[in-house]
């Protein structure tokens, strides 16, 4: 009978958060001023006017997040990350997300223990917390407003892969700060590529294992149940075999994303897996923000505030050595060609959430200032997410980041109308026309089309002569689209039992020298 009265309880706080998260989500897109603001971030302050009144809807713990909340969200990411991009940007990335990280670890933890009276091997582990940007955070935020391919790659890739380098230091630092364990550099870089070799290795075991069985039969919602499957089964594998769970999901995210879903997927079913990760991140983000807001405890900031102002300025000053110094190394070395607008935006978007979070409430609470630890961490978090996550729409506006993107966006709109409307015209001119149907209607009908598709050309021409780099987007564009046809006609013939093995893609070293 308690069993039973705790699920019941359980159930009713679930809907109650799940009832607030999209009551705040349909007023931020019916309520003309709060259009304004992401939607995400709207969430944290509405948990945070929640806290202020001391309501709490659900304990906010490092389980729930890591094990429940994380999975999907880095799965959606991964699935949605192009690996060409990713190819293409991966030595910058790599930079951040592992020489970013500790910069980010040691300059956080001097700072604080320089000018707090907080211990050294504590403030490390503050820097621990804080160290890698938020994949829930950034992507969500980035998507929303729009932010340009590469950039979002930039980030998305940093913040994917950063977390095995942060769970790492944090774990290590743990053992320091208890003294049940002494620093050694070379046990430190073992731990570490097991740690991420297990992940990549799992992830890439299960994510190809799921491409070529997907290839054996064509059942949308099988496949779709399958990758959920994996991205809650790569993590759980991943993290009992000693791996990183994070690096897990998204490297089988990425694999069947990339690969998985051109080879043993037809396109609709592409585009229904599509459309649940999306609703799925969606309806996770919806949870998951709201309750980071709601877990605040003001009690905690307000004995924190010096050391919480102090991180702040560790957490900003260290991210631009990381972000600037990083990046013109890449571009020096690696001919990278990341702007200093676009390094800006990456300095300012490095959001800290949900991992951080995670991290400050697995602190043991024999250590002493783990209340201290989680207070600082949680300040840190809210000035990211309220202040930079608010600003971050005002600086790619400033830098006329967003304006690109628009006309990206309005390109690829333009094309796809134009492709519709062909294939309209099309129609009208080779089909058979019905007896019942009046000829004049029919050259009405034909002429309207035609025109509006006159006008489509002259709009894609004019953007052209705009930005000229959409020349480039639009080769880009169609080369994709000739690698998607080939894939597609491979996995039909498997499919049909004409081919008994996927056939390497022959089209990308091709279109590569173009």
């Amino acid at each position: 009978m308690a069993h039973e009265t705790l699920i019941q309880a359980n159930l009713e706080k679930f809907l109650l958060v799940l009832s607030v998260s999209l009551s705040v989500v349909t007023l931020s897109r019916t309520v003309s001023f709060m259009r304004q603001i992401p939607y995400t971030l709207l969430l944290v302050i509405v948990g945070v006017l929640l806290a202020f009144e001391d309501v709490r809807l659900v304990n906010l713990s490092p389980e729930l997040i890591l094990e429940i909340f994380l999975p999907p969200l880095l799965f959606e990411a991964g699935w949605n990350l192009h690996w060409k991009d990713l190819k293409r940007d991966l030595f910058p990335v790599t930079l951040f997300a592992v020489v970013g990280v500790l910069v980010s670890v040691l300059g956080i933890g001097w700072m604080l223990a320089q000018f707090t009276d907080i211990p050294l091997a504590v403030s490390l582990l503050v820097g621990a917390s804080l160290a890698a940007t938020d994949p829930v955070s950034v992507i969500s935020l980035f998507r929303e407003l729009g932010v340009s391919r590469r950039l979002t790659t930039l980030m998305e890739g940093e913040s994917l892969f950063n977390d095995g380098v942060a769970v790492v230091a944090f774990g290590l630092l743990v053992s320091l700060a208890l003294g049940t364990e002494e620093f050694s550099v070379r046990s430190t870089i073992a731990d570490f590529a097991v740690f991420v070799g297990v992940g990549v290795g799992m992830g890439s075991a299960i994510g190809f294992g799921i491409s070529y069985l997907t290839q054996r039969f064509d059942l949308p919602l099988v496949e779709q149940s399958l990758t959920l499957v994996a991205a809650y089964g790569t993590y759980v594998i991943t993290e009992n075999l000693g791996g990183s769970g994070v690096i897990g999901v998204v490297t089988t995210g990425v694999i069947l994303g990339n690969f998985g879903s051109r080879i043993g997927m037809n396109p609709r079913t592409r585009l229904l897996v599509s459309e649940f990760w999306e609703f799925i991140a969606f309806f996770v983000n919806s949870i998951v923000f709201l309750l980071i807001g709601d877990r605040v405890q003001f009690e905690s900031l307000q004995e924190n505030l010096v050391p919480m102002g102090i991180a702040i300025a560790a957490v900003l000053l260290t991210r631009g050595i990381s972000i600037f110094g990083l990046g013109s190394l890449s571009n020096a070395l690696a001919n990278s060609r990341i702007s200093v607008k676009e390094l800006t935006v990456l300095w300012w978007g490095g959001l800290r959430g949900s991992v951080s979070i995670a991290l400050a409430l697995s602190v043991p609470a024999m250590l002493s200032q783990r209340e201290d630890i989680i207070g600082i961490v949680f300040g840190v978090v809210l000035f990211t997410l309220l202040v930079q996550g608010l600003t971050t729409k005002s600086l790619l506006q400033n830098l006329g980041l967003l304006d690109e993107q628009s006309r990206r966006e309005e390109f690829v709109e333009a094309m796809a109308r134009r492709s519709a409307l062909e294939r309209v015209l099309n129609y009208l001119e080779t089909s058979d026309r019905p007896s019942e149907i009046d000829e004049e209607f029919y050259q009405y009908q034909f002429a309207l089309v035609r025109g509006e598709l006159h006008k489509l050309q002259h709009q894609i021409e004019g953007l052209q002569k705009e930005d000229p780099d959409l020349q480039d987007y639009a080769n880009e564009l169609v080369k994709e689209k000739l690698l998607a046809i080939e894939a597609d006609t491979y996995a039909e013939f498997v499919r049909s039992g004409q081919l008994n093995k996927e056939l390497a893609p022959f089209l990308q070293e091709v279109l590569q020298k173009t």
